[in-house]
């Protein structure tokens, strides 16, 4: 056997082997036991408060959509959510090459939106996680007044999905115990 065909023959059982082991390897979801599993049964049937603004509203509806994997409210609830959210524009820059000085024109700042919530469960009326969250979206406001508007918007709406993925996360651990 010449060394080129040992060569091949090594090669051939390093292949053999790596996928021996590969067929070993599974990937899963962190929170979650497959789509059927307890926790995404029990994130699916969480119900959520009604939202009072805009900003609530959109965090509502991205919860409801990561919670339900996109089928919507539960009928048979077993868990209530009670969800109060707020957002601010905290962190204003302001453009200091302005030659009047009656004139603050907004550069960049932050928008902060944070979100207390108390999951109960609806049978007992238990407390099974309660928490505050924030998350955060940077935004750079133009001159023109819709366009800041929209910049607002725009960050409000960034923000709220990123605070619902934080929650979601949340209410998953305390559920998959």
């Amino acid at each position: 056997m010449s060394l080129s065909e040992k060569a091949q023959k090594y090669v051939q059982f390093l292949a053999f082997g790596t996928l021996v082991v590969l067929a070993g390897c599974q990937v899963k979801p962190l929170y979650s036991d497959g789509p059927q599993g307890k926790p995404a049964k029990a994130l699916a049937s969480i119900e959520i408060s009604e939202a009072d603004d805009r900003v609530e509203q959109e965090v509502r509806n991205a919860l409801i959509f990561l919670t339900s994997g996109g089928a919507g409210e539960p009928k048979n609830a077993q868990y209530k959510l009670a969800l109060n959210v707020t957002s601010e524009i905290q962190g204003v820059l302001y453009d200091q090459n302005t030659t009047d000085d009656n004139t603050d024109t907004a550069g960049a700042g932050r928008v902060v939106v944070m979100a207390d919530y108390n999951l109960t469960r609806v049978d007992t009326g238990e407390t099974v996680r309660s928490g505050n969250r924030t998350a955060v979206s940077l935004v750079d406001f133009p001159e023109q007044e819709f366009a800041k508007v929209r910049a607002r918007r725009d960050g409000e709406k960034r923000a709220s999905k990123e605070l619902a993925e934080i929650i979601r996360a949340d209410l998953a651990a305390a559920l998959g115990r």
